[in-house]
């Protein structure tokens, strides 16, 4: 992606806090489930976790008993995620991007991120992470995988001419991968740097997601990502109407956005 730094691009959502928050896919329990199970935690085990958004993986870590700390950098989406989490007594929300944050001597379980990882600065995260874990801690990277299947109307292949006429030859355009495709990549951390010997051996688990939407909900899905948040206004919003036409007229008012999610953990090396 050219212009923004990616850090300061993954900001923008603070833009948009309560559209975010309602359109942005959640996480299975499933999911939830197989990370306590991998990483042996307890109730009342103390988590970090960065980048918390809104709150939707927050929910849920509190959900099964955890004292969350969540960190997230945007002010106006801090402010919404404590709203969101007021009910959780063992949930703190804490505004500052995680290289700046001041951990006060706390040590944690686990450190999550829930599609929020890869606006850390890497230079800086990872050893930041091991540091914060207490001795046999664990990283765990969470996110969805946009993904298609053979034969199913992908909405992206029936709008790529509209992309195409609004940001003609933009790197980020391009079909979703194959749902199989994807499957395949289970080593190391996915789309991030590496963190070398600071972590030990991932462990990946894959979870089927999907979202029907209409016409104007998936142009609303798209205003809160950040390929579409990284457009000036005068060439997004253009182009999110004439995708949201596009789907009611030609395609019934009702399209997949089909998903992977994924936990990706790794225990921190001594």
């Amino acid at each position: 992606m050219t212009g923004p730094d990616r850090r300061d691009l993954g900001r923008v959502f603070n833009e948009v806090p309560e559209l975010y928050d309602r359109v942005r896919p959640g996480y299975p329990d499933e999911l939830f489930a197989d990370l306590a199970a991998i990483t042996g935690l307890e109730r009342g085990s103390p988590v970090l976790e960065v980048g918390c958004g809104t709150g939707q993986a927050t929910r849920s870590l509190a959900a099964l008993g955890y004292a969350v700390t969540a960190v997230e950098a945007g002010a106006d989406m801090a402010a919404l995620a404590r709203r969101r989490l007021a009910g959780w007594g063992s949930v703190t929300v804490e505004n500052s991007k995680f290289e700046d944050w001041d951990d006060r001597g706390r040590r944690f379980d686990v450190l999550a991120a829930a599609a929020a990882w890869h606006w850390v600065d890497p230079s800086a995260g990872w050893r930041r992470a091991h540091d914060v874990l207490r001795p046999g801690g664990w990283m765990a990277l969470i996110g969805h995988v946009v993904v298609r299947r053979p034969g199913e109307p992908e909405a992206y292949a029936e709008t790529a001419d509209l992309h195409e006429r609004f940001s003609p030859g933009h790197p980020g355009w391009g079909h979703p991968p194959l749902e199989d495709e994807v499957r395949m990549t289970d080593e190391g951390w996915g789309l991030v740097d590496d963190p070398g010997p600071l972590f030990g051996p991932v462990i990946t688990r894959w979870y089927e997601a999907v979202q029907w939407l209409d016409g104007d909900g998936f142009a609303d899905l798209l205003r809160v990502q950040a390929l579409y948040r990284g457009l000036p206004g005068d060439v997004r919003e253009p182009l999110l109407d004439a995708i949201a036409d596009r789907i009611r007229t030609r395609l019934g008012d009702r399209v997949p956005r089909r998903y992977l999610a994924v936990v990706r953990v790794g225990q921190r090396a001594a």
